[in-house]
């Protein structure tokens, strides 16, 4: 073999050749290992090895990309890269330029998901040219979510503080769980079926890879993409992106920023409403003059000819069509004059002081009531007291001595019922009818 200068090469030549070879040949790669020698110096750069039981490879991550990562790497620990080979060519060493990181488990997940992504791309799920426009005037909003998360609250919220004319309907679903992406499917199905919505909102609050699975459902992407009904994709926060963010027709970073996107402010709704009347003011006045010149001009062509018979009679349909207008007008305002002035005697008749003076007149009614019962209370007291008194007047000792009786008693007062009581000699009160008597016993006869 003869040698030249194209087959004699330097190191670095060498070194730069094989770099070149390693990148072009295998491209990006994921790599599942454990770290060890892992440094942070103070450029940002993180430096580690990667290895397995039989073998290690040294890998670079660069401030760049690191700053993505969630979590501080670990010696120890395993995780799920995905990077590039290349050749560090002053040692000629090769080594894995990482591009992203992951935690093993984690990094299982966020490789199915990107070999579905990129199996639905290729699909033309993702397309921009089937995505649809959202209505221009949304009355009825679909919310595809759990009717007790977090999310439901927030759009609740959002949408009546935006535009509380909106309507919600809630597709209830589970949105975590091994049944999450069959419910979803199932709502997104019932919608379409009902067609009562103008839009679906599919959202839920963030939450872990694992969390969110359901939302990268090969099936959920492709009802998605079926649907009759315009899909927003309000799922997690900002940093979390879904299948379903790439099939839907809008996404949205989160809940509450999905039901801003679908309501307008009130204000600005006002405000729009305001110019479409100004327009059609506009519009009306610019027809009224397009009109009033168009018949002036045929008056003109009619006094031109002498038509006179023809041009009265369009004078006259004019001022028909005038007097109908003002008609129709007038009827209306007094549609509206009639319907405030009801409305306003409806307001009349439930203010407090009908109701204050109706309860004064029930107030005075028992009042009198109470007076009538207590007098009767009164009199039949006074007639009982009247019969007591006459049935005590009737055994009342005095009513007997009334009748010419008396009452006989000894010195100390004990009413007398037998002679024997007495000793000669002894007092004896006798009670009268009026008065008493006091005398002495002289004799006592036995009984």
């Amino acid at each position: 073999m003869k040698i030249t200068e194209n087959n004699v090469y330097t190191v670095s030549r060498l070194n730069g050749e094989v770099r070149r070879l390693l990148e072009g040949q295998l491209g990006k790669i994921w790599l599942n290992g454990e770290i060890s020698n892992f440094s942070a110096p103070s450029s940002g750069h993180w430096y580690l090895t990667l290895k397995d039981s039989a073998s290690q490879i040294r890998c670079a991550m660069f401030k760049g990309r690191n700053q993505a990562v969630g979590f501080r790497p670990a010696n120890g620990q395993q995780v799920l890269v995905k990077g590039a080979i290349s050749v560090y060519e002053p040692r000629g060493d090769y080594q894995l330029l990482i591009e992203s990181m992951l935690p093993a488990g984690d990094g299982l997940l966020a490789q199915q998901y990107e070999v579905l992504k990129m199996k639905l791309a290729a699909q033309g799920l993702f397309a921009a040219d089937t995505k649809r426009p959202l209505p221009q005037n949304i009355q009825r909003i679909g919310v595809i979510t759990s009717p007790t998360g977090a999310a439901i609250r927030d759009v609740l919220h959002v949408l009546a503080r935006r535009d509380p004319s909106i309507e919600v309907v809630i597709y209830p679903a589970q949105v975590q769980g091994d049944n999450a992406a069959e419910q979803l499917c199932q709502a997104i199905d019932i919608a379409n079926r009902r067609l009562e919505v103008d839009v679906l909102l599919l959202t839920r609050g963030g939450g872990s890879l694992e969390d969110l699975w359901c939302f990268n459902s090969e099936a959920l992407a492709h009802c998605i993409y079926n649907s009759a009904l315009p899909v927003v994709s309000a799922v997690g926060h900002e940093v979390d992106t879904c299948i379903s963010d790439y099939v839907a027709d809008v996404r949205a970073p989160t809940p509450s920023a999905g039901a801003e996107l679908l309501s307008q402010d009130a204000a600005n709704k006002a405000q729009r409403l305001a110019g479409m009347l100004s327009r059609l003011q506009q519009s009306w006045q610019h027809y009224s003059l397009k009109q009033e010149r168009k018949f002036s001009l045929l008056e003109h062509g009619l006094q031109r000819q002498d038509p006179k018979r023809r041009l009265q009679q369009f004078a006259q349909r004019f001022d028909e069509m005038q007097l109908r207008l003002e008609n129709a007008l007038e009827h209306r305002l007094h549609k509206l004059t009639l319907k405030q002035q009801q409305l306003a005697n409806r307001l009349a008749a439930h203010t407090p002081s009908h109701r204050l003076a109706l309860e004064a007149r029930r107030l005075d009614y028992l009042g009198e009531r109470l007076h009538e019962a207590m007098q009767d209370r009164l009199k039949g007291a006074e007639q009982r007291i009247s019969y007591a008194a006459h049935k005590l007047e009737t055994v009342s000792p005095l009513s007997t001595l009334s009748r010419g009786y008396s009452i006989s008693m000894d010195a100390t007062g004990q009413v007398l019922q037998s002679a024997s009581q007495l000793a000669v000699g002894s007092s004896l009160h006798t009670r009268l009818h009026k008065g008493s008597l006091v005398s002495t016993v002289v004799a006592v006869e036995p009984e």
